[in-house]
């Protein structure tokens, strides 16, 4: 069974979750509340709601289920006060009561790949045969990309040719793809975490100005992974916001086809 044919069959599972009722103006209020604070107040964050927060960020979706992030609670007040001079020292970290790395790690697809096919028992690879083979075969075949990527150009040949033809998949195909493949689930989990602080009443920034290759270092991560944000939080100062959200017309970005 080929990958896209994995993907046009409904799996008979068995298995029913329902949708449960959600407060829709507090999820508004959450979203609209939400805003990049710069400047936070001296009050601490408990630490119940940094783990739920934690906790709920890595509830969000994210490519095959494997799961590429990993958060750095950086609690160490050595090593804090380094993340805060790699972030250039600016307000949003110089200020924050917390602050978290994350971190996408594609080159952990083989680890949590290996935790999703421990989930199939005899019955389930029976029951669950298309589940299977995706996670058994698909998996692997879509990315392992070989010592220092040397797949990746027959892959990207393969997948050009079969394009011509039908609607393919058109990766990842290279290790620089893979990154950026990591990179989006875990900027999926980043923003539920940031969601998360909001509704505990507390606020956040996400921070790309920051000296990547220090931070790396400072937490001493392989080759692999690579810093996706550093993300601050803490309770806003009355100056903490620097002005009026400014968004444009939304017809600039929404379009209906």
């Amino acid at each position: 069974m080929s990958k896209v044919e994995i993907f046009n069959s409904a799996p008979k599972h068995g298995y029913k979750e329902k949708s449960i009722s959600v407060d829709h103006d507090a999820f508004k209020a959450v979203i609209e509340s939400r805003r990049s604070v710069r400047v936070y107040d001296e009050t601490t964050i408990p630490e119940g709601v940094m783990r739920e927060c934690l906790r709920l960020a890595l509830l969000a979706p994210n490519s095959s289920n494997l799961q590429t992030w990993q958060f750095y609670w950086v609690r160490d007040e050595v090593k804090k006060n380094k993340l805060v001079k790699y972030c250039l020292s600016q307000p949003a970290a110089r200020t924050a009561s917390e602050l978290v790395v994350a971190v996408a790690r594609p080159d952990r697809w083989r680890e949590i790949n290996a935790l999703m096919l421990a989930k199939f028992d005899e019955a389930k690879k029976v029951k669950l045969k298309a589940a299977y083979q995706y996670y058994s075969r698909i998996v692997p075949m879509a990315y392992n990309m070989g010592p220092f990527g040397i797949y990746g150009p027959f892959k990207q040949l393969y997948v050009w040719f079969r394009g011509l033809s039908k609607p393919t998949p058109r990766g990842p195909y290279s290790l620089a793809g893979m990154r950026l493949w990591a990179q989006k689930s875990t900027a999926l989990a980043c923003e539920n975490f940031m969601l998360a602080i909001r509704s505990y009443g507390f606020d956040s920034c996400p921070m790309e100005g920051m000296d990547a290759k220090r931070v790396k270092d400072l937490l001493d991560l392989p080759k692999g992974a690579s810093i996706c944000m550093v993300i601050s939080a803490g309770k806003r100062a009355d100056n903490g916001v620097y002005g009026p959200r400014v968004r444009f017309d939304q017809n600039l970005f929404i379009k209906e086809i």
